[in-house]
């Protein structure tokens, strides 16, 4: 039920080495692949001399040697996180300490709108929330950070987690979507951080901008990016409507309606795909067109507001 997005899972890399992919950015891939990672986590250098880098990664030895050699001779003068996940954030406190450069994001994690300071939901997927993460420097939507022979505006992406940044880089007209827009895959809401309404607003406003390409933190570049965040949003609204539909037919609980909805997914994802079910039943519970006994909940009972 992917609608017609145009899914792109190509690309040609080798572990540990980097490599240039515009004038103005490197990358190098973790070796973390995983359902939720695809490949593994693309770290993103800006620039040359004086550098940003961009999502240091996990906590792995093998991933910050790489860096180091990456960035032998140069002076990092900045360290931009996109968002607080396990596989994007906790390798910029060793960063840091070797570097000296100062970190900057939104906030810690949960510090977003409708977010949660927890890991994701009470299902542990992949990337649960780095909550010792804290920044030095708070950035918002419309900041611009400046390097030198670089900036990087902030264009704040709320919804995959509360704190989610992306940053556009004017130069190459491109945008660093982290895990907002991938090529690869759609990203997981998952409340309580996650959460359907704010991101749904920030595709919205994605379509708003004039960015050619995409370079998110895993897999491949979006091109023509529009045409991809229309395809996300119409895929939502699909899947919203298909959850509808299992209501009007008499389901009442998640996980019925996750075995009929994702009955092409592997049953093992079926926990991360309940998620993102929970994540459209708030927002529908908050459009007022289903209700629930308190708060909707995983384990909740639903119904069509009559």
């Amino acid at each position: 039920m992917s609608g017609d997005i145009p899914f792109r899972r190509e690309m040609e890399f080798n572990y540990g080495e980097v490599d240039q992919v515009t004038p103005l950015l490197r990358r190098v891939i973790a070796n973390n692949p995983s359902a939720f990672t695809f490949s593994g986590t693309g770290t993103y250098i800006i620039g040359r001399g004086n550098v940003a880098v961009v999502d240091p990664g996990p906590m792995d030895d093998a991933h910050f040697e790489a860096l180091v050699t990456a960035l032998d001779g140069e002076t990092v003068s900045h360290i931009l996180i996109t968002h607080t996940h396990h596989d994007h954030s906790p390798l910029a406190a060793r960063l840091k300490a070797l570097t000296g450069a100062k970190t900057y994001a939104y906030g810690p994690h949960g510090s977003g709108p409708a977010g949660g300071a927890r890991a994701s939901g009470d299902v542990r997927l992949d990337a649960g929330g780095d909550t010792d993460f804290h920044p030095d420097v708070t950035v918002d939507h419309g900041d611009v950070i400046e390097g030198r022979g670089w900036e990087a505006e902030c264009v704040f992406t709320p919804g995959h987690t509360s704190n989610h940044m992306s940053f556009a880089l004017a130069r190459e007209n491109t945008l660093l979507s982290g895990d907002h827009v991938m090529g690869w895959s759609t990203s997981v809401i998952a409340p309580p951080d996650g959460n359907m309404a704010t991101y749904m607003a920030s595709l919205q406003l994605l379509l708003d901008r004039e960015e050619d390409i995409y370079w998110p933190t895993h897999g491949p570049a979006v091109e023509k990016p529009n045409r991809f965040v229309r395809a996300f949003i119409t895929h939502r609204k699909m899947r919203e409507a298909a959850i509808v539909q299992q209501l009007k037919n008499g389901l009442t609980t998640i996980p019925d309606i996750v075995r009929q909805i994702y009955s092409e997914v592997a049953p093992t994802l079926h926990p991360a795909a309940g998620m993102s079910v929970l994540a459209h039943m708030e927002h529908l519970v908050e459009q007022e067109k289903v209700e629930t006994d308190g708060a909707p909940a995983i384990n909740g009972s639903y119904r069509l507001r009559s």
